[in-house]
């Protein structure tokens, strides 16, 4: 028996992207003059299968199509092909101060969400006081 349902590993694993991904931003943006600096970006691709391989569904025919698993993980991915300065760098700054802002954003509703989980858990244990 689980003390905690897969929501607690999802929202973490959801922590955990939003963290690789606020510091693949940070380093783009520490790298914003530097020359033939190429950005890179954290695939939300492979996030999102992630979190659909964790979902489970109830086959109630064996003729259902069961969901498959497979091991995925964050990639970090360099951006190329694209330049938006003259020494060949590709750090669009408007871009990933737009990208930082959403992903704070993202990374404050899990960690929310994580917190009322432990507090209705706590509201259990204290008897629903």
């Amino acid at each position: 028996m689980k003390l905690f349902s897969d929501t607690i590993q999802n929202l973490e694993s959801g922590l955990r992207y939003s963290s690789v991904k606020n510091k693949v931003i940070a380093q783009n943006l520490a790298n914003v003059d530097t020359p033939n600096y190429k950005a890179k970006d954290v695939s939300f691709k492979k996030q999102l299968e992630h979190a659909q391989h964790n979902f489970q569904a109830k086959l109630t025919n064996e003729k259902h199509i069961p969901f498959g698993r497979t091991g995925l993980e964050i990639q970090i991915k360099q951006k190329n092909g694209v330049t938006y300065n003259h020494n060949g760098n590709s750090v669009d700054l408007d871009k990933e101060m737009t990208e930082l802002a959403e992903n704070q954003i993202y990374y404050q509703a899990l960690v929310e969400r994580i917190n009322g989980k432990f507090n209705s858990i706590k509201s259990v244990l204290n008897g629903g006081n």
